[in-house]
């Protein structure tokens, strides 16, 4: 892959990363299950970009933490809030939106 290719896709992974957290926050999870839990779907993502995204997602008010702290190794466990499944709602719906433009771009102009 290329230099130009990369930077491109990794403007469009920011905000699928954040949608698709939003998505996956459903179900309660710890940061690094999170990251098992993508890669096993074939997502791959680092640690040093989940765990900012995580804090700034929290921020926002769009998701929860609390610690777990009854095992031997504590963890910090996140969940979607009201407010992130309004955001969630929202980035879902444009998301299709944009996806059914694409379609029809695609239909209407690429050889492919």
């Amino acid at each position: 892959m290329d230099r130009e290719f990369a930077s491109f896709e990794t403007e469009m992974n920011r905000g699928f990363l954040q949608v698709l957290v939003l998505v996956a926050l459903e179900k309660r999870m710890y940061g690094y299950g999170m990251i098992n839990r993508l890669e096993g779907m074939g997502y791959r993502v680092e640690e040093n970009t989940l765990y900012p995204l995580l804090r700034r997602l929290e921020k926002n008010g769009w998701i929860g933490s609390e610690w777990d702290v009854s095992e031997e190794r504590p963890r910090k466990f996140y969940s979607i809030t009201a407010a992130g499944k309004v955001v969630r709602k929202q980035a879902l719906a444009l998301w299709s939106k944009q996806a059914g433009i694409l379609e029809k771009f695609k239909e209407d102009v690429c050889d492919e």
